[in-house]
């Protein structure tokens, strides 16, 4: 078999990628602009020293591999060229990209090749959270995604996708209702939110993330609301929160609550370290691309190209709703 390709190999998320490949058995290649870095991660697997707006650099990186998982951000610059090899070359594309922006881009390309983007903690697994609560059903009222985090120790490629992503909406804020996004300069403001496992936490309600592009790229919703838990939202937004070392011991739980034709849905998930849940969503998500498991063809979200709840059963997560596995939700709650 060919080897996965993980660009952005060195970074921090990227690490976990290529040992959950490892893993899993699968032929592993690294890439990344910094050849003596890579040589760092490698384990005696290929090396492709290339620079994301090398286009020729990336043409011979990706012409032995089977998929490319793309690491590197900010993804306003490193997404395009990759889908566009990834194209030339005949493979799937899967990136872990956190931008709202990015994925709106992505979403608006046309692609002859399987794209999935944002397959991470924010994005994907929200996504397919909320695919597995409507339990086949494609039309929703409204879906709110809490996001209860411990702490949140951001990478330094988080930060720089934050700031990327600020300076392109030009440091407004942004919220998915009547149907579209929408730019605004509201003040944030907090509110209770009451988490399984959790209890009752403070949040920022719409603390935007990516699920506000992931969700109504295949679910028919007016309004997506995403949330934070103040204490995660200080973390990020102190420069001086330190950024994490390897496996973390961060607890998250993902509340996803759907109403739909006056029923409210609802799915959980529990887990640990949101970088490092990453990574069996990416490859999960190449190694179904690889094995016929998608549901479409060219650019989609985890929600519409994969079978949300058996994806969901295999992560390293607790999984339930009102107190039940997921697979109860067909009634609703």
């Amino acid at each position: 078999m060919k080897p996965v390709l993980v660009y952005g190999a060195t970074g921090h998320t990227g690490r976990f990628v290529v040992d959950e490949l490892r893993r899993q058995g699968l032929p592993v290649a690294v890439s990344g602009r910094n050849a003596d870095a890579l040589e760092s991660v490698a384990d005696g697997e290929p090396i492709h020293p290339a620079a994301a707006d090398d286009s020729d650099a990336l043409d011979r990186a990706l012409a032995t591999a089977a998929a490319v998982i793309n690491c590197a951000g900010p993804f306003a610059v490193t997404a395009a060229p990759l889908i566009a090899a990834a194209g030339r070359a005949g493979i799937p594309y899967v990136d872990v990209a956190a931008e709202i922006e990015a994925n709106v881009d992505t979403f608006a390309r046309r692609s002859t090749t399987p794209v999935v983007p944002a397959m991470a903690f924010y994005g994907g697994l929200g996504d397919l959270l909320a695919t597995a609560a409507l339990d086949g059903h494609t039309k929703a009222d409204e879906v709110h995604v809490a996001y209860g985090l411990s702490s949140w120790h951001p990478t330094p490629g988080t930060r720089l996708a934050g700031r990327v992503s600020h300076d392109r909406r030009g440091g407004r804020r942004v919220r998915f209702t009547g149907g579209v996004l929408r730019y605004h300069d509201d003040p944030p403001t907090e509110q209770d939110w009451e988490f399984p496992q959790l209890g009752i936490r403070r949040v920022i309600p719409e603390f935007s993330m990516a699920d506000l592009v992931t969700i109504p790229s295949h679910l028919t919703v007016p309004e997506v609301r995403t949330y934070m838990t103040t204490t995660a939202a200080h973390d990020l937004a102190d420069q001086n929160t330190p950024p994490p070392v390897g496996r973390s011991d961060q607890t998250f739980v993902v509340d996803v609550i759907v109403n739909a034709d006056g029923r409210r849905h609802r799915a959980t998930a529990h887990g640990e370290d949101i970088y490092a849940i990453t990574a069996p969503l990416a490859v999960g998500a190449v190694v179904r691309l690889l094995d016929g498991r998608s549901h479409t063809q060219g650019v989609a979200s985890a929600g519409a190209a994969f079978d949300a709840l058996e994806f969901l059963r295999t992560l390293p997560l607790v999984l339930g709703g009102v107190g039940a596995d997921l697979g109860g939700f067909q009634g609703g709650v």
